[in-house]
């Protein structure tokens, strides 16, 4: 489920449905002679909902008891083994889901598109009805707001469960591997101009240092203007590997959000939680979604599983792109956290405050370790002709009756260097 560990109600009301007073919808599964709606009624608040949905009595199965979370743009309800999802009605620029119809085409989004990889853990959209009695989950009355119903998993099979108590196996991260090659194989091509991909880079790096030098934040200004030129330079002297994915249609329609609190490594792989409500930010190269979950699962303790699946990925959709790319790529990734992350300190009312400057370090922590190796690449020409051990294979072949030197890795060290070696 989304990140969230809060169980209270917020008094916040449900703004961008009409004005208080106004007739709601009445449900799709009202039958054709059901009684009409005999006079206007008030809209219920979120708060309202919340409180309906927290208690154990709302749900049909009546379960044991009911967690509450909430996320940024939602409130989660874990309902004995099915899990309900309210998303909030707010407006960000990236997404919209201030009115009911917005929330509803939303909600059927999310099931539809996340069916691609937890085909089996979408059960579908229902609504929340206005009764005689109050709300319900279906039924025959006025809609005041949709939920999407999804079969609850175990969460110490997740992913981020099973890194924070070192307990992956090579096994299992094969298996993922498997299934990222096999989505991305048949996952829809997406057509981007190569000026239109340069100038998203653009904004994003400009929006990443203007949030992340904010006084107000707090952030090391250093640690980001050396992340920001190692960026920038990439962007100067190598943009055209950039393009050159744009051109061989490399980007897709991916998931959008691959970290590991969204990937479950039971019952098969199910990977849950794409970002339905806004397509261009699922359009990505692969490359750059699996760095995405190569910087999480460092942040977590695991920096190994990057390489891993770099590899993984490479044989498995047979491209492998510049070794300078993917090191942008994650030192991106790993500043764009940094950014979201300290900026909820931006909001008038943010949730733990206390946790967004430690998270927004240990990103920042990566992407200046990612920055260094990227200068060093871009700087000097014969270390960037075979970088690594994500090199090309022709620069490995050239190469292989040399000693080895020493090169710029993202490959885990040596037993004993402090970090613990995967477990088989």
């Amino acid at each position: 489920m989304p990140p969230g560990s809060t169980s209270h109600v917020e008094g916040t009301s449900d703004r961008g449905e009409g004005h208080l007073g106004a007739a709601l919808p009445r449900s799709s599964t009202c039958g054709e002679n059901a009684a009409p709606v005999e006079a206007p009624r008030q809209a219920p608040t979120l708060a309202e909902k919340v409180a309906h949905l927290a208690t154990t009595s709302a749900y049909p199965s009546h379960p044991a008891g009911v967690l509450s979370r909430e996320t940024h743009m939602s409130w989660v309800f874990l309902a004995g083994d099915k899990v309900y999802k309210l998303k909030k009605p707010v407006r960000f620029p990236y997404l919209d889901f201030s009115t009911l119809e917005r929330r509803e085409a939303a909600c059927a989004a999310e099931v539809q598109l996340n069916k691609r990889l937890a085909s089996d853990v979408y059960l579908g959209v229902k609504p929340l009805v206005v009764t005689d009695s109050g709300l319900s989950i279906g039924g025959e009355g006025a809609i005041a707001d949709w939920l999407v119903v999804m079969r609850r998993l175990d969460e110490r099979h997740s992913l981020e469960h099973v890194l924070l108590n070192s307990q992956l196996t090579h096994v299992q991260l094969g298996r993922l591997i498997a299934r990222l090659v096999t989505f991305y194989r048949s996952a829809k091509r997406v057509y981007t101009s190569v000026s239109a991909q340069r100038d998203q880079w653009r904004h994003s790096l400009d929006l990443n240092r203007r949030i992340l030098l904010d006084p107000r934040l707090g952030m090391p200004v250093a640690q980001v203007r050396r992340i920001d030129r190692s960026q920038q330079l990439f962007l100067g002297h190598c943009a055209d590997l950039i393009a050159q994915r744009a051109r061989k249609r490399r980007i897709l329609d991916a998931h959008g959000d691959l970290r590991p609190e969204h990937i479950w490594l039971t019952d098969g792989i199910k990977i849950i939680d794409c970002l339905e409500f806004n397509a261009s930010l699922r359009a990505i190269d692969p490359f750059d979604e699996i760095a995405y979950l190569g910087v999480e699962c460092e942040r977590l303790g695991a920096p190994w599983v990057a390489e891993i699946c770099y590899r993984g990925l490479a044989r498995g959709l047979h491209d492998e792109p510049p070794h300078e790319l993917y090191l942008f790529y994650r030192c991106h990734r790993a500043a764009l956290r940094a950014r979201l992350a300290i900026a909820h300190l931006l909001e008038p009312n943010p949730r733990t405050p206390e946790k967004w400057p430690v998270t927004a370090r240990a990103y920042l922590d990566i992407a200046a370790r990612d920055a260094g190796r990227l200068e060093l690449l871009i700087r000097r020409p014969s270390v960037r002709s075979g970088a690594g051990p994500l090199a090309s294979k022709q620069g490995r072949t050239q190469r292989a009756a040399r000693p080895a030197k020493r090169r710029p890795s993202l490959a885990p060290p040596p037993a004993g260097g402090g970090m613990a070696a995967p477990r088989r």
